[in-house]
């Protein structure tokens, strides 16, 4: 797969067309996640099952921002065993399988729940596993204009309508810090421009999916590597801001690997040197 494509033109659909996925397709899915679907934690088992619109009764009460389901033919359930980096890698490979479906022209979005027993019921699975993350996907049905809500606080709403598909929704100078947090100087000169390695690698983060789009996280560059922080948010809850950060560190591994190969993320490090403020924390770092 082309992953700087791919992440580029990538966009969230809410709105499907009334046709079936063929099981050929399905089965091409499936086939992805087993042999080609990148892992965080490569040990850590997990388990991928796929429902049809059959199951949107069911789930509309189990799933869905505020209870409310986007209603899709089909749904990826990704299921983890108990792990402190479960939503981490749930989110990597999740995200990886989202642009597998761009690839196969598939719409997709994600499902947010917050009770994994819930979810397991209403689907009846049967399963020790827990439910890590969920998506919605189809033939989506296609708008001239990109609508994307900035939830700032709960009375402070952005409706925005994008007209171009690769715009960022934090940029690179806003996600990205040199030796500690908040200092941008020497940033540009350090990662490049346009077509230079690490340029690429950050500006496909920053298209990264994350929660109401909050995108509460941020990069560290330093001598040991570079480390993804997560910053504090009264909207996002750990679960879903572990699986925010799992996307953004695919984006970023799927575009730097074009040059380096596959990388090695070391899960929680050290943050006392990066002068991190209070309430952010090392998700995790990329040792170079």
């Amino acid at each position: 797969m082309n992953y700087n494509v791919l992440i580029q033109n990538r966009k969230s659909v809410r709105e499907f067309a009334d046709k079936v996925v063929p099981a050929a397709m399905l089965n091409e899915i499936y086939s992805f996640y087993d042999s080609s679907a990148k892992r965080l934690v490569p040990g850590l088992k997990t388990e991928l099952h796929i429902f049809n619109e059959n199951v949107r009764e069911a789930l509309e009460n189990a799933a869905g921002y505020h209870k409310y389901l986007v209603g899709a033919p089909q749904y990826l359930v990704l299921l983890s065993e108990n792990h402190p980096a479960a939503a981490l890698n749930a989110g990597f490979i999740m995200e990886d399988l989202v642009l597998k479906l761009s690839d196969m022209e598939f719409g997709s979005c994600w499902v947010t729940f917050s009770d994994s027993e819930l979810v397991k019921s209403a689907l009846k699975i049967d399963s020790p596993l827990d439910v890590a993350a969920i998506v919605a996907f189809g033939y989506g049905i296609k708008t001239t204009k990109r609508i994307r809500l900035n939830i700032k606080t709960m009375s402070n709403v952005d409706v925005v309508a994008k007209h171009r598909y690769m715009d960022p929704k934090l940029s690179i100078d806003e996600l990205v810090f040199l030796n500690e947090w908040g200092n941008s100087e020497g940033v540009r000169e350090h990662i490049g421009f346009y077509d230079d390695m690490l340029w690429e690698a950050f500006y496909a983060a920053s298209l990264s999916p994350s929660y109401l789009n909050r995108q509460a996280y941020g990069f560290v560059i330093h001598d040991g590597g570079i480390s993804l922080v997560s910053k504090p948010d009264d909207y996002t809850t750990a679960h879903d801001g572990a699986l925010s950060l799992g996307a953004a560190m695919l984006h970023f591994s799927a575009v730097l690997g074009n040059w380096l190969g596959r990388q090695s993320w070391r899960i929680g490090d050290e943050a006392a040197k990066l002068s991190l403020p209070e309430g952010h924390s090392v998700a995790a770092t990329l040792v170079l």
